[in-house]
């Protein structure tokens, strides 16, 4: 039977099981080859490349749905950090942006690390938010200085690598996808990745040490469903 939503037309796969594939991929540290073997557990044969392809397709639908619905619910302090990701032998950064929830809504893979670099993601971070934070925590990166200076000057600013923890442990998932995928392939592979993945991270991330066992099932059932609803729609 045609599926009647024209994201799903032509695709002879039920929805349910392409939002599944989807959802294993970019929920925990897989490999294509390994969604494609648990797939193959439950007697779904598909290739890691159709994988591929709804992960690229259906991922990025879903990860703007997940943003579109969560627009104007995140917090005003806002941690911001970069990490380096070698690609080809070539250094980049992998700039972030969390709140102090620790859910992430900015990322940029950039190939400089100066002042123009930090003073074009602030523009972007303004752009994409549409209002500036209450409070900034960086690291000691100087460039981090002259962009607030020149971007958010009214904007209070600290900068010490202690208080910037939770932006730099929100790194750890695409560290963990690194290893398993061998590295990415190029910077576009990369931002491709994130701009998908850190929506569908935001969506299931629970925090667990100040809610009881109880309330954590809840909010888990309450993510399921949503993410049920948004492959549906």
């Amino acid at each position: 039977m045609p599926h009647r939503d024209p994201l799903y037309r032509r695709h002879r796969f039920p929805a349910e099981i392409i939002a599944h594939a989807v959802w294993l991929y970019f929920r925990f540290p897989l490999s294509l080859r390994m969604v494609e073997d648990l797939l193959a557990a439950r007697g779904i044969i598909v290739s890691y490349q159709t994988i591929r392809q709804w992960a690229e397709k259906f991922g990025r639908t879903f990860a703007n749905e997940i943003r579109r619905r969560s627009s104007g619910q995140l917090g005003d302090k806002w941690h911001l950090d970069e990490a380096a990701i070698s690609i080809r032998g070539k250094k980049h950064w992998l700039w972030r942006a969390v709140d102090q929830d620790g859910f992430v809504f900015e990322v940029l893979v950039q190939s400089r690390r100066n002042a123009k670099a930090a003073k074009r993601r602030r523009r972007k971070l303004l752009k994409s938010q549409g209002r500036a934070p209450r409070v900034m925590i960086t690291d000691k990166l100087r460039s981090y200085d002259a962009a607030k200076r020149e971007i958010m000057p009214g904007v209070e600013h600290r900068s010490h690598k202690g208080l910037n923890n939770r932006a730099e442990n929100s790194h750890q998932p695409v560290r963990r996808r690194e290893r398993i995928m061998k590295r990415f392939k190029s910077p576009r592979h990369l931002q491709r990745f994130v701009s998908i993945h850190d929506p569908i991270a935001n969506l299931f991330h629970i925090p667990r040490h100040d809610i009881t066992s109880s309330h954590h099932r809840e909010l888990r059932s309450a993510a399921m469903n949503l993410w049920a609803k948004i492959a549906r729609s």
